[in-house]
């Protein structure tokens, strides 16, 4: 009876498609953009009809040549990725132009991008900063970003720390991982902004706190040396380990001294020697002395432990370490 009624539902559920997909399509035929942009959308998603880029392409062309942003838009990005028609950078740019010009935020954005990277147009710091702009002005996170970007390492713009902190600002709070990570250099620098640890932790911890590695290992550091915070070896250690998870190798060697002074955790050679090791693949050469360093005063046999769970965290890829 189950089998029945789910065999039911999902004839329904095709039905329903396929009614829509008609609907749509004889819309579409009769020249309503909004129409041939869905019928576009449903064909490259393969939503209630097989999927097929080059009918997708067909239906976006037909919307956007009638003006609609959101074909234009995506007609651009189906040139850019090459789905449906060959790949073509001048052609994406021409399409992301067109809906720039209407005021489009994602396009606008992705006009910025073209320009900086010199995809599809000659490389233009100073049309990737307009467009960014445009887009940032609308509230577009990423746009915001990279308009700090710009502003940090003057592309495009006269360099300007206060004014890449502003921007930083506004697309740290609307959760903007880099920008986030970005601002805690800024005023752990005193760069643009006055030096402000407490203000470097607060912004380190929102980044490491959505798993960025590199927000999580400079949080480890502040915590150990009493930066912005009370000095806390146990957090150093919580935070160093997140980071020597997602491989970086500073935090690996970092939480390999912590074992093997006994900072933050028990002591344990054993456990230093993992981590050290860890560090040391990835070209560390400070691990690596300090791998010769422990190894003088271990035992054979933990020294024979130590490289065989290092040779399971390895494997795990940081995952099983302890």
């Amino acid at each position: 009876m189950r089998l029945i009624l789910i065999l039911t539902a999902l004839l329904a559920f095709q039905s329903a498609a396929a009614s829509e997909f008609d609907e749509t399509k004889a819309l579409a035929e009769q020249g309503v953009a909004t129409a041939q942009y869905n019928l576009g959308v449903m064909y490259a998603d393969g939503d209630g009809v097989p999927e097929n880029g080059t009918e997708a392409v067909k239906w976006f062309k037909k919307a956007a040549d009638q003006g609609d942003a959101d074909a234009q838009y995506t007609l651009g990005y189906m040139y850019a990725d090459g789905l449906g028609v060959p790949e073509s950078g001048t052609e994406a740019v021409k399409w992301f132009k067109k809906a720039a010009d209407q005021g489009d935020a994602d396009a606008q954005y992705t006009l910025g991008y073209m320009y900086a990277d010199g995809l599809g147009v000659p490389e233009s710091g100073t049309e990737a900063v307009k467009w960014f702009k445009k887009a940032a002005d609308q509230g577009y996170a990423a746009a915001q970003y990279n308009l700090g970007n710009m502003y940090r390492t003057g592309e495009g713009v006269p360099e300007s720390a206060a004014e890449a902190v502003k921007w930083y600002r506004k697309a740290a709070g609307q959760g903007d991982v880099r920008a986030q990570y970005n601002l805690g250099l800024m005023y752990a620098d005193g760069d643009g902004v006055p030096e402000n640890g407490a203000e470097a932790v607060k912004w380190y911890r929102k980044a490491a706190e959505q798993g960025d590695a590199d927000a999580q290992y400079n949080l480890g550091y502040m915590y150990a040396d009493g930066l912005g915070v009370p000095e806390n070896d146990a957090e150093a250690v919580k935070w160093f380990r997140k980071a020597a998870a997602q491989g970086r190798a500073d935090a690996q060697s970092k939480l390999g001294f912590m074992y093997g002074t006994g900072k933050g955790v028990p002591e344990n050679s054993i456990r230093a020697y993992v981590w050290f090791s860890m560090a040391k693949t990835q070209g560390d050469t400070g691990a690596a002395t300090n791998i010769d360093i422990l190894k003088s005063d271990m035992t054979p046999q933990q020294i024979a432990d130590g490289q065989a769970l290092a040779a399971t965290c390895y494997e795990s890829n940081y995952k099983d370490c302890d």
